[in-house]
């Protein structure tokens, strides 16, 4: 849902999630969203974890190349500082942080600040990725992005690994993940 003019809360913050599976347009949306932040002559920042270098250093990127400049973080409560003058809060790849970003989130938003927050709301597994669970319990808006099934065709809410690697966190893009529905995903031995 699109947080309009007219649905928007007056003289308070508010925490907005978008969560889906790879390849489902999350951060295309987010950027999307921080944009029109920006054209309404907002300050926007945005936020990306250091480890999501897939695309560029310092940008967020969508997977069909949108881009906005980002500020690159260790820790989400580098967030709070660095976002004291802003109206709009972005940040990309929340799955990435520990649940630190639950209570950042909560801050800037009882700040007076717009959040909106980008990410997988499911592991490879299809197992609840945390903090985003957490995440979207807070929230006051919240949008679920399904991709497509490149097995079927049907929507998609999974992330399918196609690499043999245990680990929860393993970042990659086409050439590690791919979008699947609940009847093609499967959970790699």
């Amino acid at each position: 849902m699109e947080v309009t003019q007219l649905s928007a809360p007056k003289e308070t913050g508010w925490i907005e999630v978008v969560a889906g599976c790879m390849f489902s347009g999350k951060t295309e949306e987010l950027i999307r969203r921080l944009r029109r932040a920006q054209i309404a002559r907002q300050k926007v920042v945005i936020f990306k974890p250091r480890i999501d270098n897939r695309y560029s250093a310092s940008q967020i990127v969508s997977h069909n190349t949108q881009s906005l400049e980002s500020v690159v973080i260790d820790s989400a409560q580098e967030i709070l500082e660095l976002a004291k003058d802003a109206h709009v809060v972005g940040i990309d790849e929340a799955q990435f942080f520990d649940m630190s970003i639950i209570g950042v989130c909560d801050r800037l938003a009882n700040d007076g600040k717009r959040v909106i927050v980008a990410g997988l709301d499911q592991d490879y597994r299809g197992v609840p990725f945390e903090p985003i669970p957490q995440l979207l319990a807070v929230a006051e808006y919240i949008t679920k992005t399904l991709a497509i099934c490149v097995v079927c065709g049907n929507p998609a809410d999974r992330t399918q690994r196609k690499i043999a690697n245990a680990d929860r966190v393993v970042v990659g893009a086409a050439d590690s993940y791919e979008a699947r529905c609940r009847k093609c995903h499967y959970i790699p031995d």
